[in-house]
């Protein structure tokens, strides 16, 4: 990311926003949300800029409310939001679906919907922010000393020859992202085994078994330490981490725009990316005067003069085609560009991989934690599992 344009950017945008108000004051509605994008610096950050821009809104920080699946959950139960916002395509599909049985998203088209391309349902929730996983290497002689990795799929690390990282416990958002990446290659409606072939799981043993966990929080620490010299990170804090790579190691990853050090593993499949996205819940309470501000407030959010702004001050990459157009011109980071297969479909069904993501996911995380995935230390492993004689109808059940 070039740090001078997008400063000058960032400047420019601060002043514009401040006059970039709904066609009407709005402040006398308090406007309801439920996000699990919700840092206590996001959740300020909005509160700010939507007053002024003429709404008042009430949205609690991760400090109440941490994850998708809380934030979905309390709005269900309290039955009194206006908005959700973040979550992924796997709760998107269940909430649009009506797998909640509080919750109904209402019909709506925002002025910007021909902007978000393929994130959107259409009618319904619109797309605001991209992320993906990524799988980086170290090129200097604490990695592979200039030669390239190429993997066909996201498995292939575990015949790289080199050392890898790996998370240490099955939950997460980022953790799950990394197996669905780890598991892609391995779809099977067939298979009794969460739709995994055994081959798969036998795979994803393998990622554990031969990778480093150091106690870090994600990926980027140790590879910035020098550690290992494969490593897995989240795209949205990928440029942050490296402009304050020499605050954590002796030899850090260096290089943004034209890396120094560092490169992403060239992996044909692609990667797996989420979405999230912003739709309006039906609430039969709320006035005629109250729907419309919080339509107002979902098209101004949406936009992509706020969307660009938001980008910006969390380091992260929107949906909207015209605020990355305000941001980076025909500068697309690399990180970006890599293939997305979570919108592949999926063979011998009709669902995207996504959706089949969402479909069994439940069922590997049980599968994971039965047999013991992600232990943290390698000393005190699992036995590999008898991978012919398992009973999968119990093993894809909870505890």
């Amino acid at each position: 990311m070039k740090k001078l344009v997008s400063l000058l950017l960032a400047l420019a945008m601060v002043l514009s926003l401040c006059s970039f108000a709904a066609a009407e004051d709005y402040t006398d509605v308090t406007i309801r949300i439920y996000s699990n994008s919700n840092s206590a610096e996001r959740a300020t950050w909005l509160v700010n800029a939507a007053k002024k821009a003429g709404f008042t809104i009430s949205i609690d920080d991760n400090s109440v409310i941490s994850g998708d699946v809380a934030a979905i959950q309390a709005a269900n139960e309290k039955q009194d939001g206006d908005i959700i916002f973040g979550l992924n395509e796997i709760r998107w599909s269940q909430l649009v679906n009506g797998a909640y049985e509080n919750l109904t998203v209402m019909d709506w088209t925002p002025s910007w919907a021909d902007e978000v391309g393929q994130y959107k349902y259409d009618g319904k929730a619109y797309g605001l922010v991209i992320q993906n996983i990524l799988m980086l290497y170290r090129t200097d002689e604490l990695g592979t000393n200039g030669a390239e990795l190429k993997f066909e799929h996201w498995a292939d690390i575990v015949n790289c020859g080199y050392v890898w990282y790996r998370q240490g416990k099955v939950g997460g958002t980022t953790n799950g992202n990394i197996n669905n990446s780890m598991l892609y290659a391995f779809t099977d409606p067939t298979s009794p085994a969460g739709g995994i072939s055994i081959e798969g799981w036998k795979t994803l043993w393998a990622y554990c078994q031969g990778g480093v966990f150091t106690g870090d929080s994600y990926g980027f620490d140790p590879l910035n330490r020098g550690d290992v010299q494969v490593s897995t990170f989240y795209s949205s804090s990928l440029y942050g981490k490296i402009d304050d790579a020499a605050s954590g190691s002796a030899n850090p990853i260096k290089g943004v725009t034209e890396p120094e050090n560092w490169a992403l593993v060239d992996i044909s499949d692609g990667t797996y990316y989420i979405a999230e996205y912003i739709g309006i819940l039906d609430r039969p309470d709320r006035t005629p005067r109250e729907t419309e501000a919080v339509i107002a407030f979902a098209e101004w959010f949406g936009s992509a003069e706020v969307q660009a702004e938001w980008a910006l001050e969390f380091d992260s990459y929107p949906c909207n085609t015209a605020a990355v157009a305000q941001i980076y011109g025909d500068d697309v980071p690399a990180i970006y560009t890599i293939k997305n297969f979570a919108l592949n479909k999926v063979e011998g069904t009709d669902m995207t991989y996504a959706e089949y993501v969402g479909l069994h996911s439940a069922e590997w995380t049980n599968i994971m934690t039965n047999l013991g995935f992600y232990w943290k230390d390698n000393a005190a492993a699992p036995a590999e599992p008898d991978w012919e004689n398992l009973d999968w109808a119990t093993l894809t059940q909870a505890k």
